[in-house]
């Protein structure tokens, strides 16, 4: 029963704290654009692989 009083509070604490992180990146915008980032990748990708073909054709 002694480590009850002080895991309820730890365990409390680290909510709290889990909460704060998740409603400052709801604040902030960090889940804005889900899948922006994925797109990005494949299309820079795509961009590169057709500059490369320029290069290799002269064009």
């Amino acid at each position: 029963m002694d480590s009850l009083i002080f895991l309820i509070p730890i365990a409390l604490f680290l909510g709290l704290i889990g909460l704060g992180a998740f409603l400052w990146s709801m604040r902030t915008g960090q889940y804005d654009d889900l899948d922006g980032a994925s797109y990005r990748a494949l299309f820079e990708e795509d961009e590169i692989e057709k500059d490369q073909e320029k290069d290799k054709t002269g064009k």
